[in-house]
């Protein structure tokens, strides 16, 4: 039998990435350390009601180059994840354990101000929604340039320049520098985003459900768009979306979740097309497939937990058609097999051989599977 190919494998060289660079690593980073590194992340938010375990025990890794996309239902916790890599939370939001590593540096332990160093300039965002996120009374060419000129000390003169380069890279002509948010399309305020998000030249660049209210024709621009930058900037990108469409188009690898957990991990042509968590095998099915028979799209009975107080052992518990009597008493372990699928689940007992051949994945209902997975 053929050995499987590792996911490392295929990943591209870190070193000749990071050599592409404009500016260099920070002083505390180690060269040989991946370029993320999330370990057991817990979150929570005080509310007059208690505290809301919005993000609990998340870990993944980020390679440089590697493009990860991260779905599940609104309210799982997959904006505060991304949020809390540089702690752009809400007032009311705190990292209360687990570690946050850039380089080998671990951004939980810094202090407001310490971060700013981190922010933007190697860890950027495309928030949702351009036209909220975009100042609506300065011009377009000044807002990319800001970054340039506070974070990176560049001249106002050499700033405007660079924005100007950045802008005409993302498809936007440089005359339109001098205009208003409100004076450009829908399609050119995310690239307007995009600009904003490269302009300090980072190593991650997180987007935030960057497609959402752009027509389908535009959509795929971006997700054109944001393919090209990644292969020739050698960025590494984080993609937050509910279309799991987008994710088998653009990303190398998929983190579903779930109430503030990881529920299954890995490859994206892995987990779209044998999924082994009953939560992936049912956002599967409540996605439409053009090449399937025409059917109605199945629904996942129930509601997400009061995350205030989420049940014991598994979340989905309540919400799954094949929980057992350990579901609702124990926190499933973490099992990995060997085609680099991680997944917490008790059908799948940690003490178990972790290969593909003797983990069966579940099956998928027909059609399901996303088309275009990678």
């Amino acid at each position: 039998m053929t050995e499987p190919v590792r996911p490392d494998a295929l990943r591209p060289d870190p070193a000749l990435i990071r050599g592409r660079r404009q500016w260099p690593l920070p002083r505390q980073a180690d060269p040989s350390a991946p370029l993320l590194e999330v370990e057991n992340l817990a979150v929570r938010f005080k509310m007059p009601g208690g505290s809301v375990k919005a993000v609990d025990g998340v870990s993944f890794r980020l390679d440089d180059g590697e493009a990860l996309g991260i779905a599940g239902e609104s309210g799982c916790g997959k904006t505060t994840t991304a949020l809390s890599l540089v702690q752009l939370l809400p007032a009311n939001g705190r990292i209360r354990s687990g570690s946050v590593k850039l380089f080998g540096i671990d951004l939980a332990q810094k202090s407001e101000r310490q971060l700013n160093r981190y922010r933007w300039r190697e860890i950027s965002l495309v928030f949702q929604g351009a036209m909220n996120a975009l100042n609506p009374v300065q011009r377009v060419g000044h807002q990319v340039a800001e970054p340039i000129e506070v974070r990176l000390g560049q001249s106002r003169e050499a700033s405007r320049r660079r924005a100007a380069e950045l802008l005409d890279l993302v498809g936007i002509p440089a005359a339109r520098a001098s205009a208003y948010p409100h004076e450009l399309s829908g399609g050119m305020r995310q690239r307007a985003m995009i600009a904003m998000a490269l302009a300090c030249d980072p190593a991650i660049v997180i987007g935030d459900e960057p497609t959402t209210a752009l027509d389908v024709m535009v959509q795929a621009q971006i997700l054109q768009l944001l393919e090209q930058l990644r292969r020739d900037l050698g960025l590494s990108l984080m993609l937050i979306t509910h279309d799991l469409s987008v994710i088998a188009e653009t990303c190398d690898r998929v983190m579903i979740m779930y109430a503030g957990r990881v529920a299954e991990e890995g490859p994206v042509r892995r987990v779209f097309t044998a999924p082994r968590h009953p939560y992936t095998r049912r956002l599967l099915s409540a996605f439409p497939n053009i090449h399937a028979d025409r059917r109605t799209l199945e629904v996942i009975p129930g509601q997400l937990p009061d995350l205030r107080n989420p049940p014991p052992g598994c979340r989905f518990a309540p919400r799954c058609a094949e929980a057992m009597a350990v579901c609702s008493t124990e926190v499933p372990a973490e099992v990995r097999f060997d085609d680099g699928v991680r997944v917490a689940c008790h059908l799948f007992p940690s003490g178990a051989a972790a290969t593909a051949e003797t983990a069966a994945p579940l099956t998928v209902p027909a059609g399901a599977a996303v088309e275009g997975a990678r």
